[in-house]
């Protein structure tokens, strides 16, 4: 995610949530420790970290061999892009398949299979994309507009977990070989970032869909796949007859997953792996003190606060939340508990989207409260809160998390409510409760979203009516929001959404239904070997070892 890598990618995933129906949403597996590690997969489907998970490479990296080991926190599940839907999955898959746009900094999109920027016409309800002439797959056959079409489609009519991404589509049209036509069924201001979508060969999927997941995926990227052992290693192999430009420097890729830190970190000191993916605030020390070695990072697309019971209990009234904001210091909190893994964050939308749209990010810092524990103690005696409440915060299984309760209930305690409780959940009892709305499961939690490249996966998910019950556990109210999100999303215009987004959001941290916390950093360590290496903000994105910004190289 993100800092917590194993946590879904920009196709939208709230770290832990799954929910029928909504795009993306997937189970999460979860141990506590230094590092959550929410992922879009099955619970217990983690590879166990020991150092056996290091075997497979016969060699150091320090040795030689052209092959650049990169150490991932869980295994692969899939390696068919239109089924994919995990963090350790898209890192393998991103490397193999080329898609129409791809992210150079941060979250700024470039044509990659595309040739040029989308035609957008009828009001922003018509998309058209030309293909770059020459674009291929690995087996020599061109990307073709048919290809794309069927990319689209199929996730949706094979009911995968990216299906939902794509519900905004109407039809698309295949214009001529190079041209496909996108129409939408009504305007959809985030459909640029839908379009960094991953075209497959249709013949060639449709022959056999599970060994091209498991064991064939045929793609049109730098690396083609040569082998897989789950739990083990991903090996991939240069593809040189790559279409596109830069060719990548790096002859063999191999991805090794393993899940526990401390071993992770000792890979990369005994020069096992060349990079090591997510370094844990206990661990930072440990890595910077490695001789030949470094941190590298780059803030995530993540999103972690404290929500409020908005349906029932003492937490619908706004005096109450806003007593909650002055009885704990975040500033604080974050700084035991997350730094330098991650960093403070005022607003519901991460720093790169604040800077990328031109947000008043400085004017939402000064929300929130400096803590004031008499000025809490004076508003829950106003909203009539009594004593003996019995205060419920529920959070899932990773430390940070539960730090955060923990400083709300100590406050609480603090103020003379002794019935004040954390709860921490595994996450499928989490997920059961979080959502529910019922006073008697919580009048708190704490939780996380990841990977969103526009405002609108962030708020509609976090605060709109329309996902109560599925992301949105708080239950937020407020009909002038309501519509400025609805509005936001369905116009073409990139300032008139600027000026919604600015206004629901003021007024969404103004009636807190979060207290938003911090966000992670992706962060790597790296041997001092690796030439070229860039932490990228999309989770997914990582490693890149050939595109718009250079390639990765090992000096031997």
């Amino acid at each position: 995610m993100n800092g917590e890598d194993n946590s879904p990618s920009r196709r939208r995933v709230l770290q832990a949530l799954g929910a029928a129906g909504v795009t993306g949403l997937a189970g999460c597996s979860g141990g506590g420790g230094d590092e959550a590690t929410d992922a879009a997969t099955t619970e217990g489907s983690a590879a166990t970290g020991t150092e056996t998970e290091t075997e497979s490479a016969t060699e150091t990296a320090e040795s030689g061999s052209g092959t650049f080991y990169f150490a991932q926190t869980k295994s692969p599940l899939d390696f068919d892009p239109l089924k994919a839907n995990d963090i350790p999955s898209l890192q393998v898959v991103e490397r193999i398949f080329d898609s129409l746009y791809t992210y150079e900094e941060g979250t700024s999109l470039t044509p990659e299979i595309a040739d040029g920027e989308p035609e957008v016409s009828k009001e922003g309800t018509r998309y058209v994309v030309s293909l770059k002439d020459g674009a291929t797959f690995h087996n020599g056959d061109p990307i073709t507009a048919e290809d794309v079409k069927y990319s689209f489609l199929a996730p949706m009519r094979e009911e995968t977990e990216n299906g939902s991404e794509f519900t905004m589509i109407d039809s698309i049209t295949v214009v001529d070989e190079r041209t496909v036509q996108f129409d939408l069924k009504y305007p959809f201001g985030p459909f640029r970032h839908k379009l960094a979508w991953t075209p497959v060969p249709k013949a060639y999927r449709e022959e056999n869909k599970q060994a091209f997941n498991t064991s064939d995926p045929l793609g049109s990227g730098p690396f083609e796949f040569v082998d897989w052992q789950e739990g083990d290693y991903v090996r991939l192999e240069r593809h040189e007859d790559y279409w596109g430009e830069p060719m990548p420097e790096v002859q063999t890729l191999e991805f090794t997953p393993i899940t526990e830190p401390t071993t992770r970190v000792t890979t990369l000191r005994n020069e096992e792996n060349h990079v090591v993916q997510t370094v844990p605030p206990k661990l930072y020390s440990t890595v910077e003190g490695i001789s030949g070695a470094s941190i590298q990072e780059q803030p995530g697309l993540g999103y972690y606060y404290l929500s409020f019971n908005c349906n029932e209990g003492p937490t619908t009234d706004k005096k109450v939340r806003e007593a909650i904001d002055y009885a704990i210091s975040m500033d604080q909190a974050v700084s035991n508990y997350v730094e330098p893994a991650g960093q403070r964050m005022t607003s519901p939308l991460p720093q790169s989207l604040i800077d990328s749209w031109g947000f008043p990010g400085e004017e939402w810092s000064q929300i929130p409260h400096e803590k004031d524990a008499e000025k809490a103690r004076q508003l829950l005696e106003e909203a009539g809160v009594p004593k003996d409440y019995s205060w419920k915060i529920i959070v899932p299984p990773d430390d940070k998390r539960e730090q955060i309760g923990i400083t709300v209930s100590n406050a609480l305690q603090s103020l003379g409510y002794s019935n004040a409780t954390v709860q921490r959940l595994d996450w499928g009892a989490f997920l059961d409760k979080y959502s529910t709305g019922n006073e008697n499961d919580y009048n708190m939690y704490t939780l996380g979203w990841v990977d969103e490249v526009d405002p609108d996966g962030y708020l509609w998910y976090m605060f709109h009516e329309e996902t109560e019950g599925e992301t949105n556990g708080c239950y937020y109210s407020n009909d002038e929001v309501m519509s400025q999100l609805k509005q936001a999303r369905e116009s073409p215009d990139q300032e008139e959404r600027k000026q919604l987004y600015t206004d629901a959001i003021t007024t969404i941290l103004e009636d807190r239904p979060h207290l938003p916390a911090y966000n992670l950093k992706n962060s790597f360590g790296v041997r001092d070997s690796v030439k070229g290496f860039r932490a990228h903000t999309i989770s997914s994105v990582n490693p890149r070892m050939a595109g718009p910004l250079g390639t990765v190289s090992i000096d031997e």
